[in-house]
């Protein structure tokens, strides 16, 4: 072996331990004040934490190398960053990084705010007051995706409000919430999850949990 060898030799398993170690710094104790880079942990995949039988198969889900949780277990007061630039929610546990999430907030013109915030309400299977169906008594949808403040109600129909499962309310009429992702910022201004991360999260917080929202 000659000298530059035994240099890299010598010097190899330091390297290494430096890396994991600053690796494992990245991936748990971020301050909830700091905006959470997502480029930057090393825990990421389908971790939802949740039983097979729990787990989404749909071809979006399986498309989702983003969205984990390890938060079972860990104590800390809960808190949420949500970074609407990333369109990622970030789970803290004291200073710990426990769940990252995919999110869809609030399209050009009906932005989700920014700011600090609480949450205020939770409620398992909340319908919105405001968006959904106009729908005819045998189900016949006849108007779908409409504000009811902007769209007349045909003769004859109902309302039927757009589900918001294991809603999370922290400003207004604004909260979190199971929904459709595209990729982007797509809804009327609250923060669409996939189904097993917005159970984690729901589970996880209470009212009165510090709810951040940065660019």
């Amino acid at each position: 072996m000659n000298l530059l060898s035994k240099s890299v030799a010598k010097w190899l398993p330091l390297a290494c331990l430096s890396a994991i170690s600053s690796i494992s710094c990245i991936s748990n104790n971020y301050d909830p004040g700091v905006p959470y880079l997502a480029g930057n942990t090393s825990v990421v995949g389908n971790r939802y934490g949740l039983g097979p039988s729990e787990r989404l198969t749909s071809s979006a889900m399986k498309q989702d190398t983003v969205s984990y949780w390890d938060g079972d277990g860990v104590q800390g007061e809960p808190s949420i960053v949500l970074n609407l630039t990333q369109q990622r929610a970030y789970f803290y546990k004291g200073k710990h990084l426990v769940g990252v999430s995919k999110v869809s907030s609030g399209t050009e013109g009906l932005e989700t705010p920014t700011g600090t915030f609480k949450i205020t309400q939770k409620d398992i299977d909340h319908q919105s007051n405001l968006f959904g169906d106009y729908v005819y008594p045998d189900g016949t949808i006849a108007k779908r995706d409409i504000d009811v403040k902007k769209d007349a109600k045909p003769p004859g129909t109902t309302f039927d409000g757009a589900d918001m499962h294991y809603f999370m309310r922290f400003v207004n009429g604004i909260g979190l919430h199971v929904g459709y992702l595209p990729g982007y910022a797509a809804s009327h201004g609250c923060v669409r999850m996939p189904a097993p991360m917005a159970k984690k999260f729901y589970h996880n917080v209470e009212k009165g949990t510090r709810v951040t929202v940065v660019r």
